[in-house]
């Protein structure tokens, strides 16, 4: 099996006396998305904020491309290939979808305005802009912000791709659109990592599910596997999320 585009080794993490991660450990193959899921306060965005340079670990390792960044600042892990989404979506509201892409073009990945514009375009295409590059951000739709916070990141040119919660809010239409989008990106060459609540985008737009709970990985395998797990179940304190599962799939 080829070596992982990332792997992450016992990380750990504390704010004060609350032990948020304890034990953090996976890997992340070429082309794969990886679902995270987990109940609030398991640590996920914590985990993410880690593997992008936002936080410090108070223990563990991150490497990259068999290189270890644990030490690496936030614009050096973007520079070196990684891209990243946030619950609520960051954009410029007076800047049109292809200024706010053309941001992470030039910031996240070093590129000049002038050499960035094709590929600005192209990304935009994918993530189903192209028809309103030139819409002030502010002026779009929940679904398109979030198409556009996608467009952001991919826009620094990553070879991952770190979603945090890019499904919530939008209904069921709405998420298969998302699902198209991160398969897209997949398919372009791109890993990703996927935290969602919407159980649907784990079931349908994954390769393999993680279930983070008290600070660990506690499982991780096949999505089908994963979410009828006992495991699960007791993360979540009883079966209401099978059902939700149900309901949506």
């Amino acid at each position: 099996m080829d070596a992982p585009v990332l792997s992450i080794e016992d990380l750990a993490s504390a704010f004060g006396s609350n032990r948020v991660l304890t034990s953090v450990g996976f890997e992340l193959r070429e082309r794969e998305t990886l679902g995270v899921i987990g109940p609030n306060g398991a640590g996920k965005t914590v985990m993410l904020n880690i593997i992008t340079g936002i936080l410090s670990p108070d223990r563990g390792r991150i490497v990259f491309l068999g290189r270890d960044i644990s030490r690496k600042s936030v614009v050096d892990r973007a520079r070196m290939g990684f891209g990243r989404t946030f619950q609520i979506p960051r954009s410029f509201e007076n800047m049109t979808a292809y200024e706010n892409s053309l941001v992470g073009a030039v910031f996240g990945a070093g590129r000049t305005e002038k050499s960035a514009g094709t590929g600005v375009c192209e990304i935009l295409d994918l993530i189903g802009l192209g028809g309103k590059k030139l819409d002030p951000a502010g002026k779009l739709g929940l679904l398109d912000r979030k198409r556009l916070e996608i467009g952001v990141a991919l826009a620094s040119n990553p070879r991952v791709l770190l979603l945090d919660e890019v499904a919530g809010g939008l209904t069921e239409s709405e998420i298969t659109e998302i699902m198209g989008i991160v398969r897209r990106v997949k398919d372009s060459g791109v890993s990703v990592i996927w935290i969602e609540h919407v159980m649907q985008t784990m079931l349908h737009g994954t390769d393999r599910v993680m279930l983070l709970n008290e600070g660990r990985n506690v499982i991780c395998g096949l999505p089908e596997e994963v979410m009828s797990s006992g495991e699960v179940e007791d993360a979540y304190l009883g079966s209401g999320i099978h059902a939700r599962t149900e309901r949506r799939g």
